[in-house]
């Protein structure tokens, strides 16, 4: 794998670069980290956004659309085409005198195009995908803005006079088309409301995008705007941004080059266009408010392995450092060669306690995707779903997350079982693999039974759909699904536990083992403490614990790979992330198949919380970050490729000064060197979060990571709260 940034970083707008600490050369402003700061137009902006007052434009009358579609009896395909041109219709026009990036929704809840009974026959025994409509996929967001959507709509036009005799294409590519006018209608609203209100340069720029290719940075944030906002009045959610900077740095390089924007005008206008994705958020569906998928991805190799490291990966850092609010998600991708001026400004940014950037290691990432298939150049091109799963902005249709094993459940009922039957410890692995394949083969079955909706306009924005006259319902390049392998931390140190105790040392009964928890360890607290506090823990580079860890993966990849078509010509993918199953799977769920899981033979009690993604088990105490990036570096990666990272809790006196932040540089570019896949790094301070639990007025700002997403911790439900306080590393232990 290349330096990612092997190439130097310069443009002659900006003073020559220097050499950095490791050689990399680094561009002026990067090295000395200059701030950046909202100018008073957009910090009255902010404020206003988190006062909620955009919600006084929500005037417009509610969309009834189901008896429209069915007086015509119109087609499913057709409804989803019908219900993007009403919604757009229905938005009422409003331009605020200080915006420079407009749209804001005027209409609330997004109408059904089915009633439910409808819906019930329609599906026939199938599972709906998730809530609904197409989600948590990214689309080709370069491809539209260099086409525009004038273009777009030739090429399906261009694919009707071809198809014309297949009906199907034909319905799907007047459903585009549909679609096309009716957010080219809605821009044109928009700019001749601007020439009216006498905006005469906002009136230009939505008078050509997004119906013509962007010729400017303006132009391609507004057209970003408009067209990533219409996918949510279309139903669809976790819609990401994909790789932000490598599509929208040449229209930024451009206007540099002309000089017609300074470095800090194009800074205003991105913080402009970051602030919008809060705007009408509370809309957009989620487990908790700012669940919401609003992603994107920095940095990284170009398709032909060159670096995509360019001025504008820092700049999206900088300032979003300036915003400080929780959307967009940021992610950056890294190698063990990452520039430390990058790794530090990201630093900087995690320090005000975003929850972000999540950073993705290139040097394990891009070779788990081609070893599931993926062309080299798409995996050099991968971006992010909604938190964490890999994926390729355009051309997939991918479900990354149809569920979770649970590893705990799996382990617990084979050492129970086990035990019982009087097993040894490798026939007690067995039944853990069996178990798995279990609950693989469920999610499976499940899956094979799925419906995925039409989506015209979403398939306007991806790769082949317009030329191949289908919709991506149907399929695109890559169709896999992803499954999470849930609190797998736990699961191991339970292994271990037994394994130590009962196999090795002997020195526990399985009899004893049983009682404690069939009871909670109500009678035994001494063996809770015991197994708790000495046995292995994962995240110390413990061998017999960790060997645990990855054996648990390599049983779970088993499991996935004995399933080897998902029944759309694609896989199972499995992962190590946990989402909200770290809660749903030890309090209990109705959207889980395997049921809560009591007492644990690591030393958690019933109802205790189990570990999010790779991370230590709640209140384990470990030696220190190497030795958790050590016991997480052990997964094999090419075979575990998903997505799910590795996340640190780390007290905010960690970033108390400029050196420690370069530590904390140095610490990201360890956990790629040393070949773990995925890290994000929360900083929390413990008494703080408590005390917005008792005084949540005080702390209405105050922001946290939550699993592959950040929110408002004073937004989150108490159960959320309670396990991002019992996480921390350095808190107090939760049992």
């Amino acid at each position: 794998m290349n330096n990612v940034l092997n190439e130097p970083i310069t443009h002659p707008r900006f003073k020559p670069p220097v050499t950095g600490i490791d050689g990399v050369e680094l561009s002026h402003h990067s090295r000395a980290r200059n701030r950046f700061e909202l100018e008073p137009r957009l910090v009255e902006m902010k404020q206003a956004l988190r006062d909620g007052h955009y919600k006084q434009y929500r005037t417009s009358a509610e969309v009834d659309l189901l008896a429209e579609c069915d007086a015509e009896q119109l087609s499913w395909p057709q409804r989803a085409a019908r219900l993007i041109r009403r919604m757009c219709e229905a938005q009422k026009i409003v331009i605020p005198p200080e915006e420079r990036i407009v749209f804001t929704r005027t209409t609330g809840n997004v109408p059904p195009v089915y009633s439910e009974s409808q819906q019930r026959n329609l599906a026939s025994g199938c599972a709906l995908h998730e809530l609904g409509p197409i989600s948590n996929i990214c689309a080709d967001w370069e491809m539209v803005l260099s086409q525009g959507l004038l273009s777009r709509r030739n090429v399906a036009l261009a694919s009707r006079a071809r198809l014309k005799d297949d009906p199907k294409a034909v319905e799907f590519l007047d459903g585009a088309i549909e679609t096309i006018d009716a957010v080219l209608d809605l821009a044109c609203r928009y700019a001749e409301e601007a020439s009216r209100n006498q905006r005469h340069d906002l009136a230009k720029i939505l008078y050509r995008v997004p119906a013509q290719p962007a010729s400017s940075f303006h132009e391609a944030l507004q057209a970003l705007r408009l067209g990533h906002a219409v996918l949510w009045l279309g139903g669809h959610y976790h819609c990401g941004l994909g790789r932000f900077d490598q599509y929208m740095w040449p229209y930024l390089k451009r206007d540099l080059d002309l000089g017609r924007v300074d470095l800090n005008g194009a800074e205003q206008l991105l913080a402009e266009f970051f602030l919008s994705l809060n705007k009408d958020s509370d809309l957009y569906p989620g487990i908790q408010q700012g669940d919401n998928g609003q992603s994107l991805m920095l940095g990284g190799v170009k398709r032909d392995g060159s670096s995509g490291v360019n001025e504008l990966t820092y700049m999206v850092l900088r300032v979003a450092r300036g915003v400080g609010m929780i959307d967009p998600k940021i992610n950056l991708r890294v190698t063990k060669d990452t520039g430390l001026d990058l790794l530090e400004l990201a630093a900087e940014l995690t320090q005000i306690g975003l929850g972000f950037p999540q950073y993705s290691n290139d040097d394990v990432v891009i070779p788990g995707l081609v070893a599931h298939g993926y062309a080299l150049a798409d995996a050099r091109d991968y971006s992010v779903a909604a938190c964490w799963e890999f994926l390729i902005p355009g051309r997939g249709m991918e479900i990354v997350n149809i569920g979770a094993v649970s590893m705990p459940a799996a382990v617990d009922s084979a050492i129970r079982s086990g035990l019982a039957a009087g097993d040894g410890f490798d026939k007690i692995l067995g039944r853990v693999g069996a178990n798995l394949r279990s609950q693989v083969a469920k999610l499976a079955e499940r899956s094979a039974r799925l419906l995925l909706p039409p989506a015209p306009y979403y398939s306007v924005l991806m790769n082949g759909c317009l030329e191949r006259g289908c919709d991506l319902s149907q399929g695109l390049e890559y169709n896999n699904f992803g499954i999470h392998g849930a609190c797998s931390s736990n699961a191991a140190d339970a292994l271990a536990a037994v394994k130590t105790f009962v196999f090795d040392e002997r020195g526990l009964s399985a009899r004893r083992l049983l009682a404690a928890l069939d009871t909670n360890f109500e009678q035994d607290e001494e063996l809770r403490k015991k197994l708790f506090d000495e046995a292995p823990k994962v995240g110390n580079d413990d061998g017999r614990a960790d060997a645990m860890l990855v054996k648990l993966f390599d049983l779970f990849a088993d499991a996935c790979e004995s399933f080897p078509n998902n029944g759309r010509g694609g896989i199972f993918r499995p992962g190590s992330g946990s989402a909200m199953f770290y809660v749903w799977l030890a309090q209990g769920h109705e959207a889980m198949t395997e049921p809560m899981v009591g007492a644990t033979a690591d030393g958690r009690k019933s109802g205790g919380f189990f570990s999010s993604s790779l991370a230590p088990s709640p209140g384990v105490q470990v030696r220190g970050p190497f030795s958790v990036f050590k016991s997480y570096s052990k997964i094999n990666y090419q075979r575990i490729c998903n997505g799910g990272p590795l996340t640190l809790e780390l007290s905010d006196t960690v970033f108390r000064n400029p050196e420690a932040i370069h530590q904390v540089a140095l610490l990201i570019r360890l956990f790629a060197a040393v070949g773990c896949q995925q890290l994000q790094i929360n900083t929390l301070n413990v008494e703080s979060l408590k005390d917005a639990q008792l005084h949540p007025e005080r702390h209405k700002n105050l922001v946290v990571r939550v699993w592959g997403w950040s929110g408002y911790f004073c937004e989150l439900d108490a159960a959320y709260q309670n396990q991002i306080i019992g996480r921390h590393i350095y808190g107090e232990p939760t049992r």
